[in-house]
């Protein structure tokens, strides 16, 4: 692509490269200029044009944009109009979005000329929202560097799609102490209804107990083996700071297995991943750590929108949290960040 000056005979077929008001009209950047708009250039007593001019090696810029979203776009992403070289990609559903974020770091190294912004993974989005935006940032594109980029984008897995909401059934377990008081359990009770309700999720079932073990195991036992239960939630009275302890301790006892103790994410740090296998399928148990009692973004939220729409997670999943995983400091932590001694 050639950009610069030129005299108006030889703009003919050219790309604008600025915006030009003329008469009581504007020639918007990017405008392919005809045989009118010449005569009209002259009429305005202009003698010279900024131009963009494309080679044959060259693709122009809203075919790039658009051949690129395309290729990226994965189930419930839907491409918009290309236009001024950009080109949107949203969400055809509330859920959230799944990012190959590797791929779209390749495909950014590829060239200036070709960029792609995307939200990050595993944000939840409402229908509508705009996933990703495809920007040419010149008038074209070397065709071999669009070539390049489709055969990154081009994959059996989509690079950038939307995992829908599945509207899971969800089960709280609440463990009390003698001295607890009701307002704590409501609380919490609460905190999880106003997670669920946007992640389209249902709490059906919920049960207090005391904060034992065998008490424990035995509520999850029976939530577990309830087949219209897609998630158990544990909510300890007290944060569970081994493996061994009463949340933990309790997933084993009722049959299941702890996946991960603990995460890279803060607040959220004393999470706990377990699971029980049933007859023909596993239900996932989370322990809540004590800060879910705030509405304040913490891991759990992580977690439970992932399996809001029927992902797994791992516990390597769970420690591949960490980068982006030092949230909003909560106020009245009993230690907050910020007063810590040094070592």
């Amino acid at each position: 692509m050639k950009f610069g000056p030129v005299p108006l005979g030889e703009a003919a077929g050219c790309y604008l490269a600025h915006s030009l008001k003329i008469g009581e009209g504007v020639f918007k950047k990017g405008r392919r200029l005809v045989a009118d708009d010449i005569a009209a250039l002259q009429a305005a007593g202009l003698a010279q044009v900024v131009v963009a001019r494309l080679d044959d090696g060259d693709v122009q810029e809203d075919e790039a944009a658009r051949r690129l979203a395309e290729a990226l776009a994965g189930v419930q992403a839907v491409c918009g109009v290309a236009t001024t070289g950009r080109a949107n990609l949203l969400a055809g559903s509330a859920g959230l979005v799944c990012i190959d974020a590797a791929r779209i770091h390749a495909i950014n190294a590829v060239h200036e000329s070709l960029t792609v912004a995307t939200l990050l993974p595993f944000e939840p989005v409402a229908e509508g929202q705009m996933l990703a935006t495809i920007k040419v940032i010149p008038y074209a594109v070397p065709r071999a560097a669009l070539e390049q980029v489709l055969s990154l984008a081009q994959s059996a897995h989509a690079a950038i799609s939307v995992a829908a909401f599945r509207r899971i059934s969800v089960g709280l377990i609440l463990t009390s102490l003698p001295d607890t008081r009701a307002s704590v359990l409501t609380k919490m009770r609460e905190s999880v209804q106003k997670r669920l309700l946007p992640l389209q999720a249902q709490l059906c079932a919920e049960t207090v107990v005391p904060h034992e073990q065998t008490a424990v195991a035995e509520a999850l036992a029976r939530m577990a083996a309830d087949p219209a239960l897609d998630v158990v939630l544990v909510s300890g009275i007290a944060a569970t700071v081994d493996r061994a302890d009463v949340v933990p301790a309790a997933m084993v006892q009722a049959g299941g297995q702890v996946v991960h103790a603990g995460m890279p994410v803060d607040p959220g740090n004393l999470l706990v991943l377990g699971q029980v296998q049933r007859a023909d399928s596993r239900c996932v148990v989370v322990g809540l750590p004590t800060c879910a009692r705030s509405p304040k973004l913490n891991g759990f939220d992580f977690v439970l929108r992932r399996l809001a729409v029927g992902l797994d997670v791992s516990a390597r999943d769970v420690m591949a949290m960490g980068v982006g995983g030092l949230l909003t400091e909560m106020p009245g932590r009993p230690m907050p960040r910020g007063d810590q001694p040094a070592a």
